[in-house]
């Protein structure tokens, strides 16, 4: 379901990006807006699939935490520069507290900024413009936990409707449901996701006046020097190596093999935009056919074909009798986004691995980044 539902929304976003980055002309400022309002509601549709996937792995059991020491800070900061635009539309004040600079924890640091951003997210729709919210951290070492509290000083919960909170496709009021869009499923997946971090989350609320909600979960003092709490400020940024693709004199190869048409065309049209000479095959049979003649200097391998999948393709790429063929950089492109992905493709043979939707500017810096990694080495 994962391929399925979210090939078709990577062509649209592919497209509504290439069309902004005028790959196929100059648009008028309408058009641009046209295509910003596509894109939006492109990325508002994958928030919602994602929402559903992994509910629905929550409850098939098979969704599989990456368990590592990091940075509470860090999650802090991406989380509340995840929403910071939200919050900037209605002109409301974020306050962020934390009361120890360097707290490291034992969690999975994605899903650990899924709850957060779900949370601040909620508080930001339900809070009027101009109001206020905020996320706290308390560290109750005693008790050996930390508490992350997202407060708001929003609409508020009434009492009988605080029990519906957490249960999933379930909105507390139709007539909310008219002024507030959402699918109810971001309190559910919260829940669901801190228990699977043996933690608990509370709420609290006045109706009229605002709500809290209160995430714990455990900690130990020895995390701390395990990783200590980076300054990175998670600002977005345009990659230089992204700039240097133009600008480059050289036209490198790139074989692309993906079965979806759309897919296919639309990242062809803006490599050779970006002055790459690019070859295409619909197969991982057609491309190991074809690889002898182009000699690309990079390879561009969806995961899921019929006939030979991506997977299969790679290896055979890797055991070419070739060596100069052989050891051709390689990206992974699949659309399933499960844990665990990015490793089979690794050991594969894949240099690297990106996830559909694709951002096509990330994928010009991944191509740029090997293709210089390899003439280093070379």
């Amino acid at each position: 379901m994962s391929h399925e539902l979210r090939t078709p929304l990577a062509g649209i976003l592919g497209l509504s990006e290439t069309l902004q980055l005028n790959i196929y002309g100059e648009l008028n400022e309408k058009q641009k807006k046209t295509i910003r309002s596509i894109e939006d509601s492109g990325r508002h549709l994958l928030d919602l699939i994602n929402d559903i996937l992994d509910l629905s792995k929550i409850e098939a059991a098979q969704l599989e935490l990456n368990i590592e020491p990091v940075s509470l800070a860090d999650i802090c900061q991406a989380s509340l520069q995840l929403t910071k635009g939200m919050a900037n539309k209605k002109r409301q004040r974020v306050h962020y507290t934390m009361a120890t600079e360097s707290i490291a924890l034992n969690v999975d640091g994605r899903r650990m900024k899924q709850i957060l951003v779900n949370l601040l997210g909620n508080a930001i729709k339900f809070t009027p413009d101009g109001g206020e919210l905020g996320l706290e951290i308390n560290l109750l070492k005693d008790e050996g936990k930390v508490q992350f509290v997202v407060w708001d000083k929003g609409i508020g919960i009434k009492p009988e409707d605080m029990g519906k909170l957490f249960k999933p496709f379930v909105q507390i009021d139709s007539s909310l449901a008219r002024q507030y869009a959402g699918t109810g499923l971001g309190l559910s997946l919260v829940q669901r996701l801190v228990e699977l971090h043996n933690g608990t989350v509370e709420m609290e609320s006045i109706f009229g006046e605002g709500s809290r909600f209160i995430v714990t979960l455990p900690w130990m003092p020895s995390m701390d020097s395990e990783r200590p709490a980076s300054t990175s400020n998670f600002v977005p940024g345009t990659s230089s190596a992204v700039m240097q693709v133009a600008n480059r004199a050289a036209r490198p190869t790139v074989l692309v093999a993906d079965d979806n048409e759309t897919l296919l065309e639309m990242v062809s049209e803006f490599l050779d935009a970006k002055q790459y000479n690019v070859e295409k095959v619909t197969s991982g049979l057609a491309l190991l056919e074809k690889v002898d003649g182009v000699q690309p200097d990079i390879f561009l391998v969806d995961i899921q074909m019929p006939g030979m999948d991506g997977l299969e393709t790679i290896q055979r790429i890797r055991k070419h009798p070739v060596p100069a063929i052989a050891t051709i950089p390689i990206i992974a492109i699949t659309a399933l986004s499960m844990t665990g992905d990015r490793e089979r493709c690794l050991e594969a043979g894949a240099n690297d691995y990106i996830s559909k939707p694709l951002k096509l500017a990330d994928l010009a810096a991944k191509i740029e980044t090997l293709l210089r990694e390899n003439r280093n080495a070379s």
